[in-house]
């Protein structure tokens, strides 16, 4: 599966990601007033009107990108009402020819671990047949639990031709108080990136790794050490723009090739529109903001 992301990246030049982490304080107005006409001012009617804000997005920046990263959270918030909007976002993504990274940040052990596995990136069986749940082609996990939580999903992975990107370095302030404690010389977050290195073993798919890992915009100093780290893993770059990552400070989370990471924004694109840079666009006609800011990103992500 990342050979199919790289090559979407490369057919797009653009090593982007866009984060489809709506909040109902995102959506104009105007699409709000129209799902709460149809289904009340309900849990279905907010995910109603959050699917309609993914979609038109979708529809403005599909051509530029090779990738969306839902947060299933956003969705989970207004219950299996905004499941069935993350499924059909998921699904409407996929349409358009997109890779789907479901933000999901999943761990655990033995049978749980493998539960979440399928129902996020392989296939459930039910009787004679078989079905994908959410079908995303890459999900995040957390790797607290060690191998025993990241192994069911490789094994997903490899039958199902899948990937998965584990945190070793997050880009909120408070990180550090766990994974930039040392033990044995070295941080935590190294350590996790020594395990990832050995789980991508498991699962190569040509230069890269379905094992890829997730490394905050915030701390590039970092991100260049652990790119040494991990040659051949693909690094998910969360916290860029909004959280303070600059296009500048990310060019030693790539590899000499070109390749190597894929940089997220989620309101900074999704919630443009808000923006001082784009008040001259109309809130009706919202997604043409996004899709500028995807053009900005593109160009600031040069080196």
């Amino acid at each position: 599966m990342i050979k199919q992301l790289i090559d979407k990246i490369v057919e797009k030049d653009a090593p982007i990601v866009v984060g489809l982490d709506p909040m109902l304080d995102y959506v104009p107005e105007h699409i709000l007033k129209e799902a709460f006409s149809e289904y009340g001012e309900t849990l279905k009617g907010a995910a109603e009107a959050i699917f309609t804000f993914n979609k038109r997005i979708v529809d403005a920046t599909y051509d530029l990108i090779p990738a969306v990263k839902p947060q299933v959270a956003m969705y989970e918030q207004f219950g299996i009402e905004g499941l069935i909007a993350y499924k059909k976002t998921i699904d409407y993504c996929k349409e358009k020819g997109l890779v789907v990274i479901g933000d999901v940040k999943r761990g655990d052990i033995g049978s749980t671990s493998k539960a979440y596995a399928v129902g996020h990136l392989g296939k459930v069986k039910v009787g004679a047949n078989e079905y994908a749940g959410f079908d995303e082609d890459f999900a995040t996990v957390n790797p607290y639990l060690g191998s025993d939580g990241i192994k069911p999903f490789i094994d997903i992975c490899n039958e199902n031709d899948k990937g998965i990107f584990v945190l070793v370095k997050t880009s909120n302030p408070s990180s550090g108080e766990f994974q930039d404690q040392v033990a044995d010389g070295k941080p935590i977050y190294e350590h996790v990136a020594d395990k990832v290195r050995e789980w991508g073993e498991m699962s190569m798919d040509g230069d890269y790794s379905n094992v890829g890992c997730v490394i905050g915009a915030t701390y590039p100093e970092m991100g260049e050490k652990l790119r040494a780290v991990m040659p051949n893993t693909y690094i998910l770059v969360p916290g860029y723009g909004a959280q303070g990552g600059k296009g500048k400070d990310l060019k030693a989370y790539f590899n000499a090739d070109g390749l190597g990471a894929i940089v997220n924004s989620s309101r900074g694109i999704i919630a443009a529109y808000k923006q001082e840079a784009y008040k001259d666009v109309d809130e009706l006609h919202f997604e043409e903001a996004s899709r500028r800011a995807v053009i900005a990103m593109k160009e600031d992500l040069k080196f």
